[in-house]
């Protein structure tokens, strides 16, 4: 007997017949005497539509009501998915954030501080099965909160930590993570295996498969992930440690350099214009920002040919640019800039492998093989195991097929590497 969390996504949950079938395959689990627990998402699009909803009523929304809305999605669906199971025969209750409870931090993007088992334990000790909403817990004084876009899969992870599960499996609507996005090259491969390093590196710089904080929780706490298809039975793709990658591999010859190509259209560029170039005015500026909970990425600082003024340019995801631009000019006056400029039509494509750190050159190639293509790169940023440049976004789709091809990624590439 494991203990599994199963966690299926929006595409899942998509509606009724699509609610069945994740039934079937909870009650599958479930019959081959496994303990389940399972986390579900709201339905395709139905958080984009709240969200919206929220703006449209006020661009500056009061957190607290935000995630008020936003959650209600996820409990629609893990009531749906405990009646679903019902009508099969199968005893399952759901549960909300704030019944287990899950503490988190604060509002719309809450850090998990704890989650209590032991109503779990108790469904466990019963014979039955969890369905818990994603996304969502609740705060100290006792509001509901949300966990950030992506959450639900943070929210499996988290429980399958807290309740010492086997494993957690995450099912989307692909059946594993590829070297890039198969809609945009059609020669993208799929990974049987992929470390949390890599894995982590991918998700936060686009790769769409899984959520970045949940595979740093899986990281932390070596808790296996399974990424699976919702509708295909078939292998996907499991993320480890390469000590546990080692065992389940064998021997072999080293991977590729570059494991995969990501890219990321949800940031917005910000550019400060006549910054006073003295210490102190860059942390005049982000420690507003970071004390809104605003994510900086990608920084470029420039000294005016005046020599005494700089241009700061950093990113920000694109839904955090309301709020950014209204912290920065509450700072204006004391930091003393003189212009914002902002741009929404920018891309972040990104090449990663951990086979970085013993190869050199990744760099040089990345750069050379954008730029025999026209493609002009307006930030970098690197770390050991990856190279992010921020492009103009008409080329996004043109720079991940030239960079896939350039690194040896393309199925063709690789299967006439074999047959060599």
């Amino acid at each position: 007997m494991a203990r599994i969390v199963m966690k299926f996504g929006g595409t899942s949950m998509a509606g009724i017949e699509r609610i069945r079938h994740v039934a079937e395959r909870v009650k599958r689990e479930a019959a081959a005497g496994n303990q389940v627990a399972v986390v579900v998402s709201a339905m395709a699009g139905e958080t984009d539509r709240l969200v919206q909803l929220c703006r449209e009523a006020a661009p500056l929304y009061d957190t607290r009501e935000y995630d008020v809305v936003v959650a209600s999605g996820e409990q629609v669906t893990s009531g749906l998915l405990a009646i679903t199971l019902q009508g099969m025969g199968v005893r399952a209750s759901s549960y909300m954030g704030w019944q287990l409870p899950i503490r988190a931090s604060h509002h719309t993007s809450g850090l998990i501080e704890e989650i209590d088992v032991e109503v779990l334990e108790k469904v466990f000790g019963d014979g039955r099965i969890a369905i818990i909403p994603g996304f969502q817990g609740v705060t100290a004084a006792g509001d509901v909160a949300t966990l950030g876009r992506g959450g639900s899969d943070t929210s499996a992870v988290a429980l399958a930590v807290a309740m010492k599960a086997d494993r957690c499996d995450i099912y989307t609507d692909v059946d594993g993570v590829y070297t890039t996005d198969p809609r945009i090259a059609p020669r993208a491969k799929k990974l049987d295996y992929v470390t949390y390093e890599e894995m982590l590196e991918l998700a936060s710089v686009g790769a769409k498969v899984l959520q970045t904080r949940s595979v740093s929780l899986a990281m932390r706490f070596n808790m296996p992930l399974q990424v699976l298809s919702s509708f295909e039975d078939r292998p996907g793709t499991l993320i480890a440690s390469e000590e546990q990658l080692a065992t389940i591999e064998g021997p072999k010859m080293e991977r590729n350099v570059v494991t995969g190509i990501a890219h990321d259209l949800n940031e917005a560029q910000v550019t400060l214009v006549g910054l006073p170039d003295q210490p102190g005015i860059v942390a005049g500026i982000f420690g507003p920002l970071a004390d809104a909970n605003v994510n900086v990425d990608m920084i470029v600082q420039s000294v005016t040919a005046a020599g005494h003024l700089s241009d700061l340019t950093f990113t920000v995801p694109r839904a955090a640019l309301a709020h950014s631009l209204a912290e920065l000019e509450k700072v204006r006056s004391t930091v003393g800039f003189t212009e914002i400029i902002t741009d929404t039509n920018i891309a972040k494509v990104s090449a990663v492998g951990a086979g970085m750190r013993s190869n050199a050159g990744i760099a040089a190639r990345m750069f050379r093989t954008l730029a025999d293509r026209g493609i002009n790169i307006l930030a970098i940023t690197t770390s050991e195991i990856k190279v992010s440049v921020l492009i103009a976004e008409e080329y996004t789709e043109l720079a991940v097929r030239v960079l896939h091809t350039a690194f040896g990624l393309d199925a063709a590439q690789d299967q006439a590497g074999a047959a060599a």
